[in-house]
C-alpha cells in the first residue's frame, strides 16, 4: 500500500481535489487515515449484503473507488445467484479496481462500469451501496439520485448510505471538526496536510446533517431510515424500501 504524501509539501497552488491516477495509487492509505470507522463500514457492508440479498437480484456499488466494499461483498455472497455492479466516474479507480479484482478468488458475477452514477439505471436491486459519494453530487441533483435508487430496489432491498456529516449545532460541528483532525494527526498527517487537504476539497464535498439526509430518504418513499454507524463526523445510514 503506497502511502499518501500528496500535500506533505508546500504547494503552489491548491488546485480542487479530484479522483485521479495520483490520488487512485494512494487511495487505500488515505482513506484509512482520514475516515474514522471506515474499516467497519467496509466490513459490515458486507454483514449487509449476506442478510438483504435476494436471489437472482442486482447489488450496485455506486462511487466503488478501489472495490472494496465490493470485494467484501462478493465474498460474503458466493455461490448465491445474482450479480454486482460497481460503478465510478474515474479512469483511474475503476482500472486499478480491475486489477485488484483479478487477484480474487471470490466466484460471484461482478461487472464494472464506468460512468456518472446519476446517469445510471437501477434495476432489480436488493441493495445499493453509497459510500461517501452523495457527498460529492452536487446537492441539487442528490434527491433525484435517491429517487432513482429507491425506485430501482426490490421491496425489502436496503440502500447504505455513509458520508461525511455536519451539525447544526455550531458546537458539535465545531468539536467532531476537531476530533477528526486530530485523528488525522494521531494516524501521521502533518497539520500542513490536514490545512492542504481541506483546502482542496472544501469546494467539492458538501456535507449535509443527519436530518437532511434522513428527510430526502423519507421524501424518496424509503420506509425507514436510521444511523447504524458514526465516529466523529462521519457516519453510515441504512434505509429500508
Amino acid at each position: 500500500m503506497k502511502p499518501d504524501a500528496i500535500y506533505a509539501s508546500p504547494l503552489d497552488e491548491i488546485v480542487d481535489f479530484q479522483f485521479d491516477d495520483k490520488v487512485a495509487s494512494v487511495f487505500p492509505d488515505m482513506i484509512k487515515r482520514s475516515v474514522p470507522g471506515y474499516s467497519t463500514v467496509i466490513a459490515t457492508t458486507g454483514v449487509l449484503a449476506k442478510r438483504y440479498f435476494s436471489r437472482d437480484s442486482r447489488i450496485y456499488d455506486l462511487g466503488c473507488s478501489l472495490g472494496a466494499a465490493t470485494l467484501t461483498m462478493r465474498k460474503a455472497l458466493q455461490g448465491e445467484q445474482g450479480e454486482i455492479i460497481a460503478v465510478d466516474n474515474s479512469a483511474s479507480m475503476i482500472e486499478r479496481a480491475k486489477a485488484l479484482v483479478a487477484q480474487d478468488s471470490a466466484d460471484f458475477p461482478l461487472h464494472f462500469q464506468r460512468a456518472d452514477i446519476c446517469d445510471i439505471e437501477i434495476k432489480n436491486a436488493s441493495m445499493v451501496v453509497l459510500n461517501y459519494t452523495l457527498q460529492f453530487i452536487p446537492p441539487a441533483q442528490r434527491q433525484g439520485l435517491i429517487d432513482t435508487i429507491f425506485q430501482g430496489l426490490r421491496p425489502g432491498g436496503i440502500l447504505v448510505l455513509s458520508e461525511k456529516i455536519a451539525f447544526d449545532d455550531a458546537h458539535k460541528q465545531s468539536l467532531f471538526i476537531d476530533l477528526h483532525h486530530s485523528f488525522k494527526k494521531a494516524n501521521g498527517y502533518s497539520e500542513l496536510e490536514i490545512s492542504q487537504k481541506r483546502q482542496a476539497i472544501d469546494n467539492v464535498l458538501t456535507p449535509e446533517t443527519i436530518p437532511q439526509h434522513r428527510q430526502r430518504l423519507i421524501q424518496a418513499g424509503f420506509s425507514s431510515a436510521d444511523v447504524w454507524f458514526q465516529c466523529f463526523n462521519f457516519a453510515s445510514l441504512l434505509a429500508v424500501k
